[in-house]
């Protein structure tokens, strides 16, 4: 889409008319496989024209445009078009978390560490990568993810950060909710260990290790935006968290020292555009779903129109003695009807819904 300037133009329009359409504050861009110098500089493209078509609406309110980053403005073979994101967009969501998983790293790590003594991998390092290359702290949203991974450990007794690790534990990717996490912990009475080199809490159950971002490290994590004059921070996702107590955590945390206004608004701006785009996206579901539905509907009634029309010559009066008819049992008419779906409705009837079904025994019922 971004190579073509008229794709971007299409992109652009429907993404405008989409925000205004559901009252929307702005619009969050996310390109998680942008990597190349030809991605980047089409990238820097797109949000240029993208402002100017924002800046071009008259009569109302203009639309925030923000994107979500990498924890660093580098990426594999080429940087982030700082000069681009610094003109056009508002602010940035620094995805500061996956840095390590289970399925690719086969040893313990802070997959959201903000520090890191041996590697360059870690948030500190990546937020000073984006202010070092132009781009003002106060455009820097940092993340606070609200999950964490588990590893498989290889010797349940080598369980610090770095120990040899198969693979991912309990999940297939590894990845675990703070809320499940904190039921884990409750569940196997598992001691819970902060380290202060990486800011991360991990715990050990068995084979089992799980690196996550407990209270502590939340604490850490909202004190350093704060020191490093970020514009705010959020988290991802809401309902991992556990009755709202990371949330609430970095809410007190930055409402100390007389900026709770502040950190409050921040926190809410960057989470109406989610939830928009949440309701956006179930909105088109139920539509699409709806107008399949209709569709079957249709094809079912034209389909079955005469058979069922034969069928009330066929049955009689049922008012009167009919010595023909058989007694099924409930179970094996909802057998029959696999459980009464949509595929084996027919229509309605006088009585209600009518089905079809095929009894085990190659009958059919309607």
């Amino acid at each position: 889409m971004v190579s073509n300037s008229s794709h971007r133009k299409s992109f652009i329009d429907s993404s405008i008319k989409t925000a205004r359409l559901y009252g929307f504050q702005g619009l969050d861009f996310s390109w998680g496989s942008a990597n190349t110098s030809s991605d980047m500089s089409n990238m820097a493209a797109l949000f240029q024209e993208w402002q100017a078509a924002i800046d071009s609406e008259t009569g109302q309110s203009k639309l925030i445009l923000t994107a979500a980053v990498p924890y660093s403005q580098y990426s594999e073979s080429s940087t982030y078009p700082i000069d681009s994101l610094r003109t056009n967009l508002n602010w940035l969501h620094v995805n500061a978390f996956d840095l390590y998983m289970p399925k690719w790293q086969n040893f313990t790590r802070a997959h959201a560490a903000l520090y890191d003594p041996t590697r360059n991998r870690n948030t500190d390092f990546g937020i000073e990568s984006w202010i070092n290359g132009g781009l003002p702290a106060n455009k820097l949203v940092l993340g606070l993810p609200l999950y964490g991974y588990a590893w498989t450990l290889v010797n349940p007794r080598d369980n610090t950060i770095g120990a040899p690790a198969s693979g991912p534990a309990i999940s297939k990717s590894g990845q675990i909710s703070y809320k499940d996490i904190r039921n884990y912990i409750q569940s196997y009475g598992a001691t819970l260990v902060y380290n202060a080199t990486f800011v991360v809490n991990y715990c050990t159950v068995g084979t089992t290790w799980i690196g996550f971002d407990d209270v502590e490290v939340v604490k850490v994590k909202v004190s350093f935006a704060k020191e490093r004059k970020l514009l705010g921070y959020f988290v991802w996702q809401v309902p991992y968290d556990d009755n709202w107590l990371l949330s609430q955590t970095a809410v007190d945390v930055n409402g100390e020292n007389g900026t709770e206004k502040k950190g409050r608004l921040s926190l809410i701006i960057i989470l109406i555009p989610v939830i928009g785009i949440l309701i956006l996206i179930g909105a088109l579901k139920y539509y699409i779903r709806r107008t399949k539905n209709k569709k079957k509907d249709t094809e079912y009634k034209a389909k079955n129109s005469k058979s069922k029309a034969n069928l009330v010559t066929k049955a009689g009066d049922f008012n009167n003695n009919a010595p023909n008819l058989m007694d099924y049992r409930f179970s094996d008419i909802e057998v029959a009807t696999n459980r009464f779906s949509f595929e084996n409705k027919l229509g309605e009837g006088g009585y209600g819904p009518v089905y079809k079904g095929k009894l085990s025994y190659s009958s059919y019922l309607m």
